[in-house]
């Protein structure tokens, strides 16, 4: 999640950073998380929305699930946040590389044939070039562990909230400056196209002048 360090004025004319010590309390925010997600959970629980099997199956029952969470309520739920090491320009990059790229990019791809699907793949318990490792899936399989990044109905990959969200940005850049000379709000009456040259109407003394025989 990424949130800005700070928030527009009141009246829209400055930017107000956050404090020297970034944005928000960590332990306060855990234990406001903490509350919402069990709250949330118990209310899916109570709607019927949860399924239990096995050894779990106990925990159909209200009271059974209620106790199951006890112990969750009073452990310490950490929220990490801090300000970027390399500015915001990095983070954006680092996160866009997962947002924005498919479960698997085309380089990585080494081979079909009858034996399945072979590519390339990161063994992070390796050092060196041995992390680089090859496998190879029956093309059900490698199907079926694509289909796992691909979200289900009704999901977003991207939300934006507040003046990030998509009212927000469209408000902030709607901006027309003040007429320089009366001061008054401009008003666009026409846009050019990108890399056109603006246009006049054409002359309608010069248009008959042509036309006239």
């Amino acid at each position: 999640m990424i949130v800005p360090g700070g928030g527009t004025a009141p009246d829209g004319s400055r930017w107000i950073s956050s404090r020297p010590a970034f944005l928000l309390p960590v332990r306060v925010l855990g234990k406001l998380f903490r509350r919402l997600f069990l709250t949330r959970l118990v209310a899916l629980h109570d709607a019927g929305r949860l399924a239990f099997f096995g050894s779990m199956a106990h925990l159909s029952a209200r009271q059974a699930f209620v106790r199951h969470l006890s112990p969750v309520r009073k452990k310490r739920w950490v929220v990490y946040a801090k300000a970027p090491f390399a500015g915001p320009e990095a983070v954006l990059a680092y996160l866009s590389r997962y947002t924005h790229r498919v479960a698997i990019s085309n380089r990585r791809l080494i081979a079909f044939d009858h034996d399945g699907v072979t590519f390339l793949y990161k063994d992070y318990r390796r050092d060196g070039v041995d992390r680089q490792q090859v496998m190879t899936l029956a093309a059900d399989e490698f199907i079926r562990r694509f289909l796992l990044h691909v979200l289900l109905r009704g999901f977003h990959r991207i939300r934006h909230y507040g003046l990030l969200a998509g009212s927000a940005r469209k408000a902030s850049q709607d901006f027309r400056p003040p007429c320089p000379c009366c001061g008054g709000r401009m008003i666009i009456i026409e846009t050019f196209e990108r890399r056109r040259q603006p246009r006049g109407p054409p002359d309608a003394t010069a248009t008959n002048r042509e036309t006239t025989p």
